[in-house]
């Protein structure tokens, strides 16, 4: 086993994608499952942020970090020649392009998302009021996003180019949940590249083993 070790549950979209940045590496880690959520003393404005509670900490040696699209870099680049070797490209304009719709993921993809799967997956469960407001502005904003995307992949095969990079596995946490509430899957289906594209990378065996880690019972977490 190495070094590294990855806190926080799977069923986290931060732990997720961490974790599937692991597996296209082919980098050892050891999950320690920490489940925090605790009940409804939690406070919504931090639930929007962390549904379940979850923290995710990311431990390499003395090196620790917490974000986890910064984590994903930091492992393409510690490890570049195992696993995916494309992951982060393999050139400035490679890497460019990459990181620019890393950008695109984490300023206009993420916000919308995040809260259509709040709202429409987490509130319910919590006793949680839906705000219908939020939920069709942040559909509409995703609506948008996704248009941009439908262009984009009349181009290439994947958002960075004809490689699946950084830039595609940063979308599959907040993807994958969206791809099982009704209304939401429609947003990706209606768009034909873009709903070729999301089969492609929700495929991807790393993916696939995460998908199968958040699927476990909590029982089974060691």
């Amino acid at each position: 086993m190495g070094s590294i070790k990855v806190f926080g549950s799977p069923t986290s979209a931060e732990v997720a994608r961490v974790l599937a940045c692991l597996f296209e590496k082919d980098v050892e880690f050891q999950l320690v499952r920490v489940d925090n959520y605790k009940g409804t003393e939690r406070k919504p404005e931090y639930l929007k942020l962390q549904p379940f509670g979850q923290a995710l900490t990311f431990e390499d040696g003395k090196t620790t970090l917490v974000d986890s699209r910064a984590i994903c870099r930091y492992i393409s680049e510690r490890y570049p020649e195992q696993g995916n070797k494309d992951i982060l490209g393999k050139g400035t304009l490679e890497r460019a392009s990459i990181e620019q719709w890393l950008q695109t993921e984490e300023q206009s993809f993420e916000p919308p998302s995040s809260a259509l799967v709040f709202h429409l997956a987490y509130a319910p469960v919590l006793g949680l009021e839906t705000d219908k407001m939020v939920v069709e502005d942040s559909r509409r904003k995703l609506a948008k996003v996704l248009d941009i995307y439908e262009q984009r992949l009349e181009e290439t095969r994947f958002l960075a180019g004809d490689k699946f990079t950084l830039a595609d596995l940063s979308h599959l946490p907040n993807a994958q949940r969206l791809s099982t509430i009704a209304g939401c899957a429609a947003l990706f289906k209606e768009r034909k590249r873009v709903s070729k594209w999301w089969s492609d990378i929700s495929c991807r065996p790393s993916w696939k083993r995460v998908v199968d880690m958040q699927n476990e019972p909590p029982a089974a977490a060691a």
